[in-house]
């Protein structure tokens, strides 16, 4: 499969053309526009000149009036800038400021360097079929640094080219709908063009970035001569129609549609003089209300059920909370909302690892410890008494460790395993629960394990999302597919549904249980126990249970590096640097029916990145009606190298009502590991 990226040279040499747009690059002086007055509540305390010269017929003196007073407005501003001639700006914001002025535009991470959209800007070059590349180049991220860039240097060349591209934007972007019968038999071709255009640059969630990031634009900018009279009328005409975009095509649900509403409530609290700025407002903090009780499971869990749009949606409730603080409304937030909104910090704070980093379950990607603790931090001030949110805002200065050591969330199916809480501690995490929602990945009983300081059979991520390129749908489903997680498929088969029972969960004592059951296809179920023994090692029985035939196949993602195997005894294990170590060993009823497989793999951690590791895997020809079971230990350890390990099922056979396992690892003593109901 070759490799989606283009290359620097190959992208050069695509040299993006109009097409059937206009050029207007040369023509984007603003101009006045006199609806803005009819949208205005111009009897808003502090508009009566602006009232007066527009009543008068001198929109051009009303126009000047309105610039003089947002340059003068007191009181409101946006929780990221609390004042615009306080703000810094770093190198990576500076480097994109500085591309921009060349027209290369940075718009996704997983795509750079940034790409030249050509001296006449062409809004619709298109230069991998990523959908999110062409979605996120209409989120403008650039646009916030040229500010940042404007207001730490002076130089009005950013305000300059700001206000052009703006103008330009708008001028080559504009708002069509054409229903299907009219696309196909009446529309000409222009129309067609614009039609399919505005279903990446008016996606609502893109509208609802722009209308979040161009307050801030707004403080950055407003103070420059570039920012005219004119300019202003064609900024809040082109405001209100963001605005009222989305009041009339919200996302359904999901994120998308809490990040909508999240930001028409900044709308609407940041505007104030818009005739329907209280109805933006409102529409948010009611949305939000009825999300946070839809979407945030009992147990705190998001019912995406993927940790990076977890921490997302924290995001997203928590910015809600500050502007309602900063103007005056929290009260519209009922204390469940809050209560909420703790729950899933709680939550994630029991599935992350001690280096404050996530699992890379779904379409995760990992966070950082500087993200996260910034994150802690601005937590606390919204919840000063919990004392464990403290406890990682201070990296253990103050505040108070949880409580408990392994953790179960039921609802959403996440199961914490663990030995402590620094940085030497044995940690695995377990998701198996009901389906979630769109970036949930059928991957029924995957795990990750931290031990020592590192990260072990982490899970494969997502790489990509979706667009026409077939190699980015390639590259999707590969990583979506149930056989590159740790778990169990028949015929290296995607599971027919996701929807999990646990059966048993035992988080205390020497030996903790899980015992999850999941319908995997429709004739065969997988049940996975895993014990958790002495706080040292590992346990994992899988079960295939029904009528289906064919290979029965259990997979491990290894981690990276030097895992040498043998197929003769059925293990694998680490020669990595350091004291953070493996030996897995895997056995079944019938060792000589078992066969053991290694297989090219992935593992992606962030969009667009990822690194070669090994695919392992265990199968056995399933030619009846009898199950297929299989024991694995996982034992970590700090010495790289082999180990002496035994396991066998003591039982007479698959029961409903239970398993039984006899294990020696290393020196340990035999243990005999069973549950039953």
């Amino acid at each position: 499969m070759k490799h989606i990226l283009i290359t620097i040279a190959a992208a050069l040499a695509l040299v993006p053309t109009l097409g059937a747009q206009e050029s207007t690059w040369k023509n984007t002086e603003p101009e006045l526009k006199p609806e803005v007055f009819e949208l205005l509540n111009l009897n808003a305390p502090g508009l009566a000149s602006v009232k007066a010269a527009h009543q008068s017929g001198d929109d051009n003196a009303a126009a000047a009036a309105l610039l003089d007073y947002y340059r003068n407005r007191k009181g409101i501003c946006t929780p990221e800038i609390r004042n615009a001639k306080k703000v810094k700006i770093n190198k990576e914001q500076q480097k994109w400021a500085d591309e921009a002025l060349e027209h290369k535009f940075f718009s996704h991470k997983g795509y750079q360097p940034s790409y030249f959209y050509g001296e006449d800007i062409n809004w619709r070059y298109w230069p991998v079929q990523d959908n999110e590349l062409r979605w996120q180049l209409h989120r403008h991220k650039w646009f916030m640094p040229m500010g940042l860039a404007y207001r730490t240097s002076g130089d009005e060349k950013y305000a300059v080219e700001w206000t052009k591209e703006y103008i330009d934007w708008i001028r080559k972007n504009p708002l069509v709908k054409i229903d299907k019968s009219e696309y196909e038999i009446n529309a000409d071709s222009q129309l067609k063009e614009d039609a399919e255009n505005s279903r990446y640059a008016w996606r609502p969630l893109e509208v609802s970035h722009r209308l979040q990031d161009q307050c801030m634009q707004f403080q950055l900018f407003i103070d420059s001569p570039s920012f005219t009279p004119e300019f202003l009328t064609e900024f809040l005409v082109n405001y209100h129609r963001h605005a009222d975009h989305i009041s009339h095509n919200w996302s359904k649900q999901g994120n998308h549609l809490l990040f909508e509403a999240q930001r028409m409530l900044m709308a609407g609290s940041f505007f104030p003089e818009f005739k329907e700025a209280e109805s933006w407002r409102k529409s948010g903090v009611d949305i939000l209300n009825r999300e946070v009780q839809k979407q945030v499971l009992p147990d705190g869990g998001h019912y995406e059920l993927d940790p990076h749009y977890h921490l997302a949606t924290i995001e997203i409730f928590y910015k809600a909370l500050q502007i309602a603080d900063l103007n005056g409304f929290a009260n519209e937030f009922p204390k469940s909302y809050w209560d909420a909104v703790e729950n899933m910090i709680m939550f994630y704070t029991d599935i992350m690892y001690p280096d404050y980093t996530n699992p890379c379950f779904s379409d995760a990607k990992i966070t950082t410890k500087r993200v996260m603790l910034n994150n802690y931090k601005k937590w606390a001030q919204v919840f000063p008494d919990n004392q464990v949110i403290r406890y990682f805002a201070t990296e253990g200065e103050q505040g108070t460790l949880p409580e408990h050591l392994s953790k179960g969330f039921l609802d959403s199916g996440f199961f914490v395993f663990r030995n402590g809480w620094g940085q030497d501690a044995l940690q695995m995490v377990v998701k198996a629960g009901p389906a979630g929602e769109w970036h949930a990945q059928p991957d029924f009983g995957t795990f990750e394990l931290w031990y020592n300081g590192k990260c072990l059979f982490q899970d494969s991520g997502s790489y990509v999302y979706e667009g026409k390129d077939p190699e980015i749908m390639e590259w999707r489903k590969w990583f979506r597919a149930t056989s590159h997680h740790n778990t169990l498929v028949v015929n290296d088969q995607d599971v027919d549904k996701v929807d999990s029972k646990t059966i048993l969960w035992e988080p205390e004592g020497d030996v903790q249980v899980l015992v999850t059951e999941h319908p995997s296809y429709k004739n065969l179920t997988h049940r996975r126990t895993v014990f958790f023994v002495d706080g040292k090692y590992f346990v994992i029985v899988d079960e295939a249970v029904g009528k289906m035939k064919g290979w029965v196949n259990l997979h491990y993602q290894m981690p990276k590096g030097d895992v040498p195997n043998s197929r003769e005894d059925m293990h694998f294990h680490s020669n990595f640097e350091g004291e953070s170590n493996f030996y897995l060993q895997c056995f079944c009823d019938d060792m000589e029916q078992m066969q053991m497989k290694k297989e090219k793999g992935w593992q992606s951690s962030d969009y667009q990145k990822k690194v070669q590791r090994i695919d392992a895997s265990f199968k056995q020809k399933k030619e009846s009606d009898d199950p297929v079971r299989f024991i694995t230990v996982i034992y970590p350890k700090q010495k790289a190298g082999e180990e002496n390990v035994t396991a066998r099922f003591t039982d007479k056979g698959y029961s409903e009502s239970g398993v039984s396992v006899e294990v020696k690892v290393g020196k340990n003593k035999k243990k005999k590991l069973s549950w039953k109901l």
